[in-house]
């Protein structure tokens, strides 16, 4: 009992520690609010249309920043669902056996009807030990959540959360409104910065500046560092921004960024990316009115993506043969439920996610080989 309940009370305090960066983050926001909001628009401004529109701009900005942020923090991660995991028969299999090779002839058997098209870098299936499921693609386990996360990106401290799919759009947008919301305030308070640098600069600057009160010495206190800590957040922000930007261009994650995955044929660091546009519509849908608001819009269900590879596993459940050859046998094909709208474009606006040059020669002249077309998303 007290092994446990140290355990307890250490993974408590654990939790309690991974909330100091998201504090901080709110205080520093919060500080923000107060600095722009009442100390420069409405005690440093004077002109009142100037006033109006900065506080209307700003809320706007804001509110967008807030919402995305919550929702980045608060989104459940996804889990592979209920066909990844092993039954319990699988799990005692699994168990009996203490030779690699027949433990992996297992897990084959069992990801033969499952749409599972990376390996580890021996080749061999993707297996958590911890979770006990096989691992869908770009599936991760991470060690702070200690649960397999979809399409994991990274363990963010600033979200106290998992970046993957389930919120991989709500921290895009996060990054883009948070740059947006910094800029917006290192602009506006430029000038006024200035108007303080300058007359704190000057030599004979009168001791009476500082006997005018309170106020309006904490106002230019607040102008000071509100634009020095808009601007440094602004640097760091944009090249996070920018880099994130590059990542959903190429349909890359920042794990499969540092480590290609491998498929079957062997590494590709490319095996996902479909082009810019069908790689942005997978983050963030196809209704661009969705585009920049925190609601979920990302196709599929995080378990199956699309690729460009052509040479297809045989033993996959989307090869034309093992199609086929289980349509004849009556044998269930995942996925178990239809395709959204949205997502069967998706995976059919183009008859092959081929990026070579024969399968563009191929689309020219119209033909269309149905073997090499990759429908079996999730």
């Amino acid at each position: 009992m007290a092994p446990s309940g140290s355990r307890s009370i250490k993974r408590g305090c654990q939790r309690v520690l991974y909330w100091i960066p998201v504090l901080f983050i709110a205080v520093i926001v919060a500080w923000s609010y107060y600095a722009y909001v009442l100390q420069l628009c409405i005690e440093s401004i004077e002109d009142t249309g100037e006033k109006v529109v900065y506080l209307l701009a700003y809320h706007a900005i804001f509110i967008m920043f807030v919402w995305a942020y919550w929702r980045t923090i608060f989104t459940t991660p996804m889990n592979p669902l209920k066909e990844f995991h092993l039954s319990h028969s699988d799990k005692e299999l699994l168990e009996s056996e203490n030779r690699g090779e027949s433990q992996q002839e297992i897990l084959r058997r069992i990801a033969k009807d499952l749409p599972i098209y990376t390996r580890t870098n021996s080749g061999a299936i993707r297996y958590c030990d911890r979770c006990q499921l096989l691992k869908p693609d770009r599936c991760h386990h991470c060690s702070v959540c200690d649960k397999c996360i979809l399409k994991m990106d990274h363990h963010c401290p600033w979200v106290n959360n998992c970046v993957g799919f389930s919120n991989y759009k709500y921290f895009m947008l996060f990054l883009a409104y948070s740059l947006l919301y910094c800029l917006f305030v290192t602009a506006t308070d430029l000038q006024y910065f200035i108007k303080f640098w300058t007359a704190g600069g000057k030599a004979h600057f009168r001791l009476k500046e500082y006997l005018k009160g309170l106020p309006d010495t904490q106002a230019k206190f607040h102008i000071l560092f509100l634009f020095f800590s808009a601007s440094m957040f602004s640097v760091s922000l944009a090249s996070l921004f920018i880099y994130h930007c590059w990542l959903v261009c190429k349909n890359r994650s920042t794990l499969e960024a540092v480590r290609a995955p491998v498929f079957r044929h062997g590494t590709d660091k490319n095996g996902f990316s479909l082009g810019v546009s069908k790689n942005f519509r997978q983050v963030f849908g196809d209704e661009a009115k969705y585009w920049p608001v925190p609601v979920f819009s990302s196709l599929g269900d995080g378990c199956s993506f699309p690729t460009c590879l052509v040479n297809m596993d045989p033993e996959s459940p989307t090869g034309s043969n093992s199609a086929s050859k289980s349509a004849a046998e009556g044998r269930h094909q995942f996925p178990s439920k239809p395709l959204r709208e949205s997502q069967s474009r998706l995976l059919t606006s183009t008859p092959s996610w081929s990026e070579t040059e024969s399968a563009a020669d191929k689309e020219r002249k119209g033909a269309t080989n149905p073997g090499m077309t990759i429908e079996n998303e999730a």
